[in-house]
Formats: C-alpha cells, structure tokens, sequence
C-alpha cells in the first residue's frame, strides 16, 4: 500500500521510548524524515539514524517548544506531519481518587495537558499556512472509560481527544487532519508504573509479578487475549498520516484488542 510518506517531514514528540519510538522508526521505514522531541537524554541515542534529528525539549515549556519548531524546520523543513505520543502518569494508584491529593495532579495536567496545547499552538499555524498537515494525538482508552486506576492520567487523556476534536473542527478547512488513537495495554515504561502502584498497595499474600499481573488484566478486559505492542499502535498512526486516510479526521481510534467496544 503506497502511503506517500517518502521525504516528507515528521515530528514525533516523547519518541525515545515505548509507542512514540515505534512511531519514529515505523515512519523511517517509510522514507520519511524525523524529529524526535523528547524530555529523555535517550534522545541523543535515536538521533544517531542518519534519518533521525532528536531534540531534548521539554513540552511543558512553552518557549523551549516555539525553539524545538524553528530547530526543527531550520534542519530540516516544513513539519508536515505531527505525532504527539509524550505523557506521564502520577505514579500512584488513585482508588479511590481521594487517596490522591490535589498536588498529585498538577505535573500531569502539565505535561498532558498544557503540553500537548504548547505543541499544538506551535505547530498547527505553519500548517493551516500550507494548508496541509496532520496531527496524531495519543491518548488512551482511559480517557473514554473513566478508568480508576489513575484519575490525573485518565482525565488528561480525555482531554486530549476533545481537544484533538476541536483542532480537527477549527483547520479542516485549511486542510489539516486531526485525530487520537488510543491504545489499551500495551508494555510500556507507564504501564510498569501503574501495576507497582498497585502492587505495593497489597499485602504480601495479594502481590503478583508484573508478568502474571498483567497476564490477568488481559484475560479478564481484552476480548482478543494479547497485548497490544507499540508497533501495533505506530501502524494505526503512520496509515492515519498518510495519504491513504485523506478523509479521515476529528475521529477516535482505538487500538485496544476490543477491549472498549463503541456502536
């Protein structure tokens, strides 16, 4: 299937690790040329692809975001494709939410929030200009479901796919496509965090590795019984980007195994 990505101009933001880094490499085995932005040192080790220019950027900071756009288009051109994969958990387990306190909330709303806003606000102009361009957002089927098991992390991904849906309102008419797609368990450095959260909540006897832990949240909520891998949710992303989803935008896609089923 010709996707019509060769040359064209990828950013691809928290790509050091986990589903952005699949991101990045799914888009190079397309041609394209990347720019990973990442808050991660691991950064530096991705850039090292002739293919690859990496960035360490901070997207809650709106300055060093306006820089990683000018960097960006200075080395290498115009962005003509966004994939904003970057996000952080609170590293507790909030059922209920008030074992939480409000505090726990504030640098996920940062970082999930205000930073995907921080990129959108840079690059959405230069491509309603151009009048082309597309936007993936990752969010997370937490974001539809009200998932208990961190309330910061969930509110914010739901906030992620309305705004994707009031970007892909506001520039459909400059012909820019907005969308999220959202994964369900997937093996990540955050889905590592979420099960200690809850392992160290139990008692000696109720304590499971992560392997078999996991191994029990997919037997009982994923109707097609396996992980989902970064790769599969960087396929759903790159094909979203291409040419062959032209009409595609303002649309929330999961890639979950089934596991949130909509009519």
């Amino acid at each position: 299937m010709e996707l019509r990505l060769k040359e064209s101009v990828v950013v691809v933001v928290g790509g050091a690790s986990g589903i952005g880094k699949a991101c990045a490499q799914a888009f190079v085995r397309e041609g394209a040329r990347v720019a990973v932005w990442d808050v991660s040192a691991e950064v530096a080790t991705l850039a090292e692809h002739p293919s690859i220019d990496g960035w360490t950027v901070d997207i809650a900071d709106e300055t060093a975001v306006q820089s990683a756009v000018s960097a960006t288009e200075s080395r290498i051109g115009p962005i003509q494709h966004l994939v904003h994969a970057a996000a952080v958990g609170s590293g507790k387990l909030g059922f209920p939410f008030t074992r939480l306190q409000p505090s726990d909330w504030s640098r996920v709303l940062e970082v999930n929030v205000s930073g995907m806003v921080n990129v959108a606000h840079a690059i959405a102009p230069g491509m309603a200009e151009r009048c082309a361009g597309t936007m993936v957002f990752v969010a997370s089927v937490a974001g539809q479901i009200g998932s208990p098991t961190d309330p910061p992390y969930s509110a914010s991904k739901a906030a992620n796919i309305n705004f994707a849906q009031v970007m892909a309102r506001d520039l459909a008419s400059s012909g820019v496509r907005v969308n999220t797609v959202c994964p369900g368990m997937v093996k990540t450095p955050l889905n590592q965090s979420v099960w200690k959260s809850w392992n160290d909540r139990q008692g000696p006897s109720q304590q499971l590795g992560y392997d078999e832990w996991a191994a029990e949240k997919i037997r009982q909520l994923v109707p097609l019984g396996r992980w989902q891998q970064p790769e599969d949710v960087a396929d759903m992303i790159v094909f979203l980007s291409s040419a062959r989803a032209a009409q595609v935008t303002g649309q929330t896609i999961n890639v979950d195994g089934g596991y949130v089923m909509h009519s």
